[in-house]
């Protein structure tokens, strides 16, 4: 059952998104939306919380709540996966793998995930959708002790992150990112609805547990306007977040 501090928060963020409060504005005070919703400042604070973690709101003391964004937004200081990023923000995540088999790992492959070349992997080709609609194309390497158990999963697995963990204890605690633009190669156009060498926005990833075992190495590549990489200054840092595209 949604809880009270859950349904204030989504309707202020349609409120934002439809520009009702449009970024750079102030919201209403604290006591006029505890007044207006009929809840206690406490569970309106509890709305506020979730819409700064989403990047959508911003606070100082003394000041009303500022307007930052439209659109829900995940920092890459913290890892989540796809589907969580696409859920928080209110989107329906989707996923279904196109191709699936095991090689012997290249030596690239094998450096990213401390193997000896040569050693089996499993490779993954999954394309991942929002609200139905083609987002990326996913090519993960997965190692071989971490293999049988995606295997196992369905293909139209909504959150392989998740399932992995409820399934067989492997928690995914640390990312690297290196992001760059690429052309859409023949498989790309086809399973993204593109044309082929339209550019594309590539993200290469490898993920470890926190004891620092690589998990997987992935190279995911997003439909143009499907989300937006942006990055927020400021003298303490400088967060790189994915929000969805307008």
């Amino acid at each position: 059952m949604t809880r009270r501090h859950q349904q204030i928060a989504e309707e202020l963020r349609r409120a934002i998104a439809d520009g009702t409060h449009p970024v750079g504005s102030e919201l209403p005070s604290e006591s006029e939306l505890a007044l207006a919703h009929g809840v206690s400042r406490g569970t309106l604070r509890q709305a506020f919380g979730t819409l700064q973690s989403e990047g959508l709101i911003g606070s100082r003391q003394g000041a009303r709540r500022t307007v930052l964004s439209t659109t829900p937004s995940q920092s890459f200081t913290e890892l989540r996966s796809f589907a969580q990023w696409a859920r928080a923000g209110d989107r329906t995540p989707g996923g279904l793998v196109l191709r699936s088999h095991r090689a012997k790992a290249t030596e690239a492959q094998a450096a990213q995930l401390q193997l000896v070349p040569g050693e089996t992997v499993l490779h993954i080709l999954r394309l991942r959708t929002l609200d139905g609609e083609a987002a990326l194309l996913e090519r993960t390497v997965y190692a071989v002790w971490a293999a049988a158990a995606v295997e196992a999963l369905p293909d139209d697995c909504e959150s392989v992150t998740q399932s992995l963990y409820e399934t067989a204890g492997v928690v995914m605690s640390h990312g690297e990112h290196h992001l760059d633009a690429v052309a859409a190669g023949t498989t790309d156009a086809r399973e993204l609805g593109v044309r082929r060498g339209s550019p594309l926005l590539r993200v290469r990833r490898t993920t470890t547990t926190a004891e620092g075992r690589p998990v997987e190495t992935s190279d995911d590549r997003y439909r143009p306007g499907s989300v937006v990489f942006t990055v927020r200054n400021s003298v303490q840092a400088n967060p790189l977040v994915r929000t969805a595209a307008d």
